[in-house]
């Protein structure tokens, strides 16, 4: 899928000028039984009070390429250590009132492991950071909800084409796993040497079952273009005509 590279604008706040540019990374979270990591914010300043969700991260200090600021800041915010799996994108925003460009660079992360957090006092005096952990339609629900304030629709207007988008990757990512397991069983187990004999109709009855064994609702072509053995039971066809 092709990166994300949205430009959006502050409508919440009159533009007066910006001064400054900040590179942001930020990051979809999620394990393994699809559950997405978000911080809780609780401010109380000149973006007004709010209660807000966000994707964990924030600016890049100097000398950090993306990606080690990426994991520092999951490890400080949520006490995550992660696998980097995708970038998602480039979503460019403005928070008119501070005068300020925010780049932030999205990625997608798979858990590994939690450990301690490391926030930052002003985290925990200004922002009271804690972890939210929700399922997607949580999540969503949750940027709607956190919309009805200034700052909390700007996040929303960001974030949700992120979470959207993410949840695409993680589900061809799914996808492509459930093809390549159903290819390892034929390989290992399912297809005997017998098979180098098999017709292509044969193939497609052992590969059904294989799906069904499986729980895979992918179209059957679609997963028999990725088993090796189909073209040699193509040419066995061949022969037999």
């Amino acid at each position: 899928m092709k990166e994300l590279n949205l430009q959006l604008k502050d409508n919440e706040w009159p533009l007066e000028y910006i001064d400054h540019d900040r590179q942001i990374v930020r990051a979809i979270v999620f394990d393994d039984q699809e559950n997405y990591y978000f911080v809780r914010a609780k401010r109380d300043d000149d973006f007004g009070k709010a209660t807000l969700i966000e994707t964990s991260g924030g600016g890049v200090e100097a000398g950090e390429d993306l990606e080690t600021a990426l994991k520092r800041e999951l490890k400080e915010e949520l006490g995550a250590e992660v696998e980097i799996k995708h970038k998602i994108g480039i979503v460019s925003d403005y928070y008119n009132l501070i005068h300020r460009h925010n780049i932030n660079n999205y990625y997608l992360c798979r858990v590994k492991s939690f450990g301690t957090k490391h926030l930052t006092q002003q985290e925990i005096d200004n922002f009271h950071l804690s972890t939210l952990k929700l399922n997607y339609e949580e999540a969503v629900a949750e940027y709607e909800k956190c919309a009805a304030t200034k700052i909390g629709k700007l996040i929303a207007a960001r974030e949700l084409p992120v979470l959207k988008y993410a949840k695409k990757l993680i589900d061809e990512d799914l996808k492509r796993s459930k093809i390549k397991t159903v290819a390892l069983i034929a390989r290992a187990t399912v297809l005997p040497l017998s098979t180098r004999h098999a017709t292509s109709k044969q193939m497609k009855m052992t590969i059904s079952k294989l799906k069904s064994k499986c729980q895979i609702t992918l179209e059957l072509d679609e997963t028999l273009h990725d088993i090796p053995y189909l073209n040699h039971a193509r040419q066995v066809d061949s022969r037999k005509r």
